[in-house]
């Protein structure tokens, strides 16, 4: 019997043995249900995120709930976790009610306010066996009330990565090395000289976000460079969203969610199940 995890872990078990840990984004229990059924048939660590709209959509009790009855009925390893998180008041809800994985995103503040604001964090999750994710760099794009444009979006610096792990204590970094959130507008360019240079300074676990859309190939040269945890959203959304419309264009009287949600979760576990292939976090555990 299992139960809900912080990804402290099944980040360092990933860093040591060179694989990454797949961080699903779920809104409800059907696409809960999906990442976890197609992850304990795979064998896979799994981490569920959910960025806040997600967690006011459907209450974090209620997330944390469903985790719960997950967690127990597999033999995986299963986290919940904040996603791109601003507001300290709702992590620390959200924490004592049981998730134990939090990403605090001051990344739009000047660099002192960043540190400051992810420190607090950390100090408050720390004493509840809870872990730490936090970006330095701008990722481009639109993830969930969070918009950076073109012009705004910055690559990590690796000095200023090896800074702010020590200045903060966090137990992850995600980092800007040219992924994006959403769909990309041209050809992904991820930089991996940078991506180098900062896993030579940092050895806190390192995150990819914005991986939907990106090559698989581009994203299995990032995690044999060092990347322990994969973001994916975007990815999941489009299929499951694509196949509930078929099957009311070919039932348009249908007004049964059992029956029209079914195809939704079928196309999504084929994603799933491509993810963990891509991260190579099946047959872990």
């Amino acid at each position: 019997m299992n139960t809900i995890l912080s990804t402290r872990q099944m980040l360092l078990d990933a860093q040591a043995q060179h694989y990454a840990v797949p961080a699903f984004n779920i809104h409800n229990m059907e696409t809960l249900q999906v990442v976890v059924e197609v992850a304990e048939k795979m064998h896979s660590p799994v981490i569920l995120a959910g960025t806040p709209s997600t967690i006011r959509y459907a209450g974090p009790a209620y997330i944390v709930a469903m985790a719960q009855v997950a967690a127990k009925q597999t033999t995986i390893p299963i986290a919940i976790h904040l996603d791109h998180h601003e507001d300290f008041d709702a992590i620390k809800t959200s924490i004592d009610l049981g998730f134990r994985s939090a990403m605090i995103d001051a990344s739009r503040d000047p660099y002192d306010e960043n540190v400051a604001r992810v420190k607090e964090v950390v100090d408050y999750a720390h004493h509840r066996d809870a872990t730490v994710e936090a970006e330095l760099g701008k990722l481009i794009g639109q993830e969930d009330d969070l918009t950076v444009s073109e012009a705004d979006g910055a690559y990590t610096d690796p000095d200023t990565a090896a800074d702010f792990v020590e200045k903060t204590g966090i137990d992850s970094l995600a980092i800007a090395i040219g992924t994006a959130h959403g769909l990309y507008k041209g050809e992904p360019h991820l930089d991996f000289d940078r991506l180098k240079a900062i896993r030579e300074r940092v050895s806190t676990p390192l995150v990819l976000h914005g991986a939907s859309d990106v090559p698989d190939e581009l994203v299995q040269k990032a995690i044999s460079m060092g990347i322990c945890k994969v973001n994916i959203a975007t990815d999941l959304k489009i299929p499951f969203s694509d196949a509930v419309k078929h099957y009311f264009q070919d039932n348009p009287k249908a007004n049964d969610p059992r029956q029209y949600m079914t195809p939704g979760k079928e196309a999504m576990a084929a994603i799933v199940a491509h993810k963990i292939d891509v991260c190579g976090s099946a047959n872990r555990y």
